[in-house]
């Protein structure tokens, strides 16, 4: 089950469409350069003019760059993306096969891949696209100015302006100033045609600068929060299939390091300057009450791997397990007690295993001391990379606390009556 999730997830799903649109933007350049006189071919029994290719391949790479922009919507979870994406890939493989060329069939194949991947997922994009009013007023300003540009360029086309002579003629010119870009190729040749193309380049221009500051804005905002130590929440709705560490205490280091190498990890802690700290090591981090139910929510943990639990405060601990056992019933939650008698409590909570280290610590010492045998090869036993074996090790040593603590040890009781 974990590895379905981690292979046909959220995560593989965007993938999956960034490498569809390069693959789809880098083939479109490849063969973009076609003759427009080629030689028609035949596909699927149907008969093409030679000039389709080029054209597949010019709409093609077109089509690859937008996917690059639905991975992103996708990254979000969005469902808007989510159909787009699943609109373009059958596109995307029909331009691959017009085409007709080698660099065409991965291309084909990728968008099939990705299509049923991304199929499978509908129910993970469950996030409406909510545009602001600042996003919304730039996109409207952007029409507005190429519009102004393009029917005010048509109209004044004889005898104000050289080089226009459709509508297509009136777009480009109106693009390419307010892009600043400026070819040269269509001027104004009047007082008149002056005066609009000085009106076309403050609208558009400005259009242009809105709508630029509405799109790095949030990168901006992205940038300043990871440096404060702060995750966005596009960077939150990517975990999938994580472990989820509740608080930070001196037991979470260790925990940390054997963790980082072998799955992703989130520590939610709400001090700052730890956050801060463990952020520059690398660490990923958020900022929150590790006992919230909004905060685990915001740490995805409906959809975590398993939930570490290792501070020094044995009571807070017990709360973020009663918050988490609640948010997902079947994620596994480990917990380390620092006190041997709140090892039961935090069982009750709903931890699924509960381990004291200072008095499993503290077993192994006083039985080395006392020339125990076997401490050291489990000690080897626990520190293996196999985690099967590790298991068992640590549930032995559990085992073997537990029936010293109830008085047992294996053996019948010697009488003492002398019968």
């Amino acid at each position: 089950m974990r590895l379905e999730r981690e292979w046909v997830g959220a995560r593989a799903s965007m993938l999956l469409t960034l490498l569809v649109g390069v693959l789809s933007v880098v083939t479109g350049i490849a063969n973009i350069g076609v003759s427009t006189d080629a030689a028609d071919f035949v596909l699927f029994g149907v008969t093409f003019p030679g000039y389709v290719q080029q054209v597949a391949a010019f709409t093609g790479t077109l089509t690859g760059f937008v996917l690059l922009v639905t991975a992103f919507g996708l990254r979000r979870r969005l469902r808007t993306a989510w159909y787009a994406t699943m609109l373009l890939f059958p596109i995307t493989a029909a331009q691959g096969a017009l085409q007709s060329t080698q660099l065409s069939f991965p291309l084909i194949g990728l968008s099939a891949v990705a299509f049923v991947v991304v199929g499978l997922n509908l129910g993970v994009y469950d996030r409406e696209l909510e545009l602001t009013t600042t996003q919304i007023a730039a996109m409207a300003a952007l029409a507005g100015a190429q519009a102004y540009g393009t029917v005010g360029a048509f109209a004044l086309r004889d005898p104000h302006f050289e080089g226009v002579n459709n509508l297509l003629d009136a777009f480009y010119f109106s693009l390419v100033t307010g892009s600043t870009v400026g070819y040269g190729d269509i001027t104004p040749s009047t007082a008149v045609g002056e005066l609009f193309t000085l009106s076309v380049v403050l609208v558009t221009v400005s259009s242009f600068a809105v709508v630029l500051g509405v799109v790095f804005t949030p990168l901006i905002e992205a940038r300043l929060s990871r440096a404060l130590g702060r995750m966005t929440e596009e960077q939150l709705d990517l975990l999938e299939n994580h472990v989820l560490v509740l608080g930070y205490g001196d037991l979470t280091e260790p925990i940390l390091e054997e963790l980082t190498a072998k799955a992703d990890v989130l520590i939610l802690t709400d001090d700052e300057e730890r956050t801060r700290r463990l952020t520059e090591r690398g660490y990923t981090v958020l900022t929150a009450d590790p006992s919230d139910e909004d905060s685990q929510h915001r740490g995805r943990v409906e959809s975590a791997r398993a939930v570490v639990v290792a501070t020094n405060n044995d009571a807070e601990d017990a709360l973020g397990i009663l918050t988490a056992r609640q948010l997902n019933p079947d994620v596994t939650i480990v917990a380390a007690a620092s006190q041997r008698e709140n090892v039961n409590k935090l069982k009750r909570a709903g931890a699924d295993t509960v381990i004291s280290p200072a008095t499993l610590g503290a077993h192994f010492l006083a039985e080395s001391a006392l020339g125990g045998e076997g401490v050291e090869e489990l000690e080897r036993r626990l520190m293996t990379e196999d985690p099967s074996r590790a298991g068992e090790a640590v549930q032995e040593a559990i085992d073997d606390e537990e029936r010293e603590a109830s008085g047992e040890n294996g053996k019948p009781e010697e009488r003492t009556d002398g019968n």
